[in-house]
């Protein structure tokens, strides 16, 4: 059969739409066929079921009405009954339906706009689909392409097969690009939108130096040497902590390269932007401390719980350790995870020296006692009354100047103490309406009670409603700093672990929560870890 010229026609525009967009050739004719269907409605009424169909070898084109076989008919221009049926096909059953071919049909001009229209919103839906599918698998990696304009600060880039944006703030500080200019940036978001998919990228962006580096350094992208973390103050200093697999090579030389090579690649593209290379350490301490450089310390202190390191350097070192407005402490802190504070080494003997005048009052005050024997407690590392109370009481003995009657003396004053208190903390906890019943639960002590009562919580309802970092805090990190939001019981130095423990124990008892329960969630998590 010979194929009109017509038809070659349609198969020559649907291929070249096809390349033009990049999407597949089948879509374009069944976008065709959908924009038939509709003219032919047009013609033939709305509420008639037509079907098109274009050969996408021959461009040949059917058109026919579609008529659903029923027992009794409710819509004569979309249904058919089943004797009716039978006249043209025996074999016809109730929910088949029959095919009445139509005669060609010439498109008027308002049927061949509709038409258009109906093939042009199909092809740009296929475009945006193509484009989604392509990019959001890319996000996390470096694209280059060209800047097709600047709106509000805004850059609009072309990729060739799309276009993406960089917003002001993705931008690295005085940094200005205009029409054709060749950019490179980091794919960190796509997302569907009504408008199509949205392609984000960024120049600031932490993991953005962490691609440049993996595309200067061998070694990176061989997985020699990993990057552990990045930090970044984008157009002015960012730190990089680097560790390496291999004993044999040194990964902050790698990292920087012959004579600086490899390091002044990437500052190059950042727009000079002054880079710190540190080698990353299991060890929490020594990663801080090569993480403040070029700053020395003289001394670290770590509060695990509280995730805080407390940094003691010379008097000469503390400008050089927080830096300019705080960036060297801010990057080393974002770098480590860890909340940082600095000291200098008069202001930790100051503090220390504070310390231990309030610990030795505590002691003379709670214990009865002389300035003296305050004094020697609280220089012997007692730092509150319930350690003297209940350490073996020859730790107390073997004090100079101290015996088995003065430790025994000193350790019975401190019980009379400690009950005494917690007599004034369980008379305020029943005059707040806390129940006995929240005495039951594992670690709540008498004081912690009290705290309770004064938020509010008075059942062991109330206790179960609440979440483990309302009674530890929680942190919030914006803008590189971190801000720590106190919990009910966080002047009593309560554990994450312990709060955990006390808020399923108030559940169970509460009956919000059973054994079995704990029991399947514990088989879940190991089974997850395994």
């Amino acid at each position: 059969m010979a194929v009109s010229a017509n038809r070659l026609e349609l198969l020559q525009i649907a291929d070249a739409v096809a390349r033009e967009k990049s999407i597949d050739k089948s879509i374009v004719i069944a976008a065709m066929a959908d924009a038939i269907q509709k003219a032919a409605r047009s013609r033939y009424g709305q509420e008639t079921n037509i079907r098109a169909d274009i050969n996408p070898n021959t461009g040949e084109m059917k058109l026919q009405r579609l008529m659903e076989v029923v027992e009794n008919v409710d819509e004569f221009a979309r249904q058919i009954s089943l004797r009716d049926a039978r006249d043209r096909n025996p074999d016809a059953q109730v929910g088949d339906f029959i095919a009445e071919q139509l005669p060609p049909m010439d498109f008027g001009r308002i049927a061949a706009q509709s038409a258009k229209q109906v093939i042009v919103q199909k092809v740009r839906e296929a475009e945006r689909d193509r484009q989604y599918d392509e990019y959001k698998d890319r996000i996390g990696e470096i694209i280059n392409g060209t800047v097709k304009r600047v709106e509000y600060g805004n850059v609009i880039v072309d990729l060739g097969r799309g276009e993406a944006i960089i917003r002001r703030d993705e931008l690295i500080p005085r940094e200005n690009f205009k029409y054709g200019d060749r950019v490179r940036a980091y794919v960190y978001d796509v997302r569907r939108e009504q408008r199509g998919p949205q392609i984000f990228l960024s120049r600031t962006h932490p993991q953005f130096m962490a691609k440049l580096f993996q595309m200067e350094v061998p070694e990176i992208y061989d997985g020699i040497i990993e990057i552990k973390s990045v930090a970044r103050d984008p157009g002015s200093r960012a730190k990089i902590a680097v560790i390496s697999r291999d004993s044999s090579i040194d990964p902050v030389g790698a990292c920087v390269g012959m004579r600086g090579s490899r390091v002044q690649a990437v500052v190059g593209e950042l727009q000079g932007e002054k880079i710190d290379i540190i080698p990353w350490s299991h060890d929490a301490a020594s990663f801080i401390v090569n993480a403040l450089q070029p700053a020395e310390v003289a001394k670290v202190v770590l509060d695990e719980d509280a995730e805080r390191i407390e940094v003691v350097v010379p008097d000469d070192q503390l400008s050089l350790a927080i830096g300019r407005r705080g960036q060297n402490v801010r990057l080393a802190s974002q770098l480590t995870g860890w909340d940082i504070d600095i000291l200098t080494e008069e202001e930790e003997s100051q503090r220390r020296q504070k310390e231990f005048v309030e610990r030795s009052t505590l002691f003379m005050d709670a214990l009865n006692v002389d300035e003296m024997v305050g004094q020697v407690l609280a220089s012997e590392g007692f730092t509150s009354v319930e350690e003297v109370a209940y350490v073996d009481a020859s730790e107390i003995a073997s004090i100079d100047g101290f015996d088995d009657d003065t430790a025994s003396e000193i350790q019975a004053r401190a019980r009379e103490y400690l009950d005494r208190i917690e007599e004034e903390h369980d008379a305020k906890r029943r005059e707040l309406g806390v129940e006995d019943e929240l005495r039951n639960v594992p670690g709540v002590t008498t004081a912690m009670l009290v705290t309770l009562g004064e938020d509010g919580v008075k059942t062991i309802e109330d206790f179960a409603g609440y979440a483990v970092d309302d009674l530890v805090g929680w942190k919030e990190r914006k803008d590189g700093e971190t801000k720590m939001f106190p919990g009910v019981l966080a002047a009593h130095g309560v554990s994450r672990a312990d709060a955990e423990q006390m808020v399923l124990s108030a559940r169970l008892q509460a009956g919000w929560i059973s054994e079995d329960d704990l029991a399947i969630e514990e088989a879940e998590g190991e089974a997850a870890e395994a």
